[in-house]
């Protein structure tokens, strides 16, 4: 039994009971008859085509409304060769890096007609990641953009939809991928060459995890950057990025009377430093001068300041979203490295040693 409501284009049949006992989804022609219009014009303002004259768009879409009509979005899909949809698989959510990157991700697809598919990897094993890019091909994707090291990528069997293309973040990947990732050199430069200008003899370093990418990055362009001036390169202080890392490094950073000075590698391991300087009685920036990197929201509101470089989460989101579009239109054939500036937030957490 169904129940029918008439209208001047003729009966409309609602909520029919399906093979299953369900009532049935409304279909094209449904909207068609109640709108007066024929099914190619449904089809027309269902995909967004401009076609359509904007009297008639509106009354297609009350009917939509009204009938409670949803367009089948797999038929689309098919019909258009894509899913509009772009997948992104992350590790280690809970950095505010990696958070902050998605956010920008996610609202740069949605800007461009996209969704996004979120796979986390638990762990970073050649099964979790090979697991994920799987998954991701089931769930039917354009694209992928990856927040992982690269190693994890080139040690896997990519099981990737034809047509889909890979856009990396943060990684130190060959030309098999196109890298979208933050100066990380010209930052860490930045943040040494302040403290030298200061007037600070050396530079002290807490690192990030050994086996990052970023961490190697920032590590290296600070030892650079001190040979360069022709400066004692003090051995560096390995973190994991977390707080209680940077705690530990900076109670041994505290014993040392001639620190004056210590780049670290991220925001969060330089809050744990400064509380491990306070707790010693190392003023900050007094006795020593502290600079992060990452400029999360909360560094303005450290004791003291904190003086950090800047990364622009929002614009590599938007710089990988741009990638992997412009690689699904044939646009982008070439892959290669994006760079994205970074610039050095002075706050007071530095300044000149004692006695400058």
């Amino acid at each position: 039994m169904s129940n029918t409501t008439s209208t001047s284009n003729g009966p409309v049949t609602s909520g029919e009971n399906g093979a299953d006992g369900g009532q049935r989804r409304p279909s094209m022609a449904d909207i068609a008859r109640r709108a007066g219009v024929s099914s190619q014009t449904v089809s027309r303002v269902a995909n967004g085509s401009p076609q359509v004259v904007e009297a008639t768009r509106l009354r297609v879409l009350a009917a939509m409304e009204e009938l409670g009509y949803r367009p089948n979005s797999a038929a689309r899909a098919l019909k258009r060769g894509d899913f509009r949809t772009i997948g992104v698989i992350m590790f280690n959510l809970s950095t505010t890096g990696n958070m902050r990157t998605l956010e920008a991700i996610a609202a740069s697809s949605a800007a461009a007609g996209y969704a996004i598919t979120l796979l986390p990897v638990a762990a970073p094993t050649r099964g979790q990641v090979e697991g994920a890019f799987t998954r991701l091909g089931e769930l039917a994707v354009d694209a992928v953009i990856a927040v992982m090291e690269v190693h994890l990528l080139d040690s896997t069997s990519m099981v990737l939809p034809p047509s889909a293309h890979v856009v990396v973040v943060d990684s130190d990947a060959d030309n098999s991928y196109t890298v979208v990732d933050t100066d990380q050199a010209d930052g860490a430069g930045r943040a040494v060459n302040h403290l030298l200008e200061l007037g600070h003899r050396t530079v002290h370093h807490v690192a990030g995890a050994e086996e990052s990418y970023a961490a190697q990055r920032r590590m290296s362009a600070w030892r650079e950057t001190l040979r360069r001036h022709g400066r004692e390169v003090p051995a560096p202080l390995h973190g994991d990025w977390s707080a209680d890392s940077g705690y530990a490094a900076g109670v041994r950073l505290a014993q040392d009377e001639g620190c004056t000075a210590v780049f670290v590698a991220n925001d969060q391991m330089a809050l744990g430093v400064l509380r491990a300087l306070h707790e010693a009685g190392r003023h900050v920036p007094n006795e020593v001068s502290v600079v992060g990197f990452d400029n999360i929201p909360e560094t303005s509101a450290y004791s003291p300041p904190l003086t950090t470089v800047h990364q622009d989460f929002a614009e590599v989101g938007r710089r990988c979203v741009e990638a992997a579009i412009s690689q699904l239109h044939g646009r982008d054939t070439q892959h290669g490295r994006d760079l994205v500036p970074t610039s050095l937030v002075v706050r007071q957490s530095t300044a000149p040693p004692r006695g400058r």
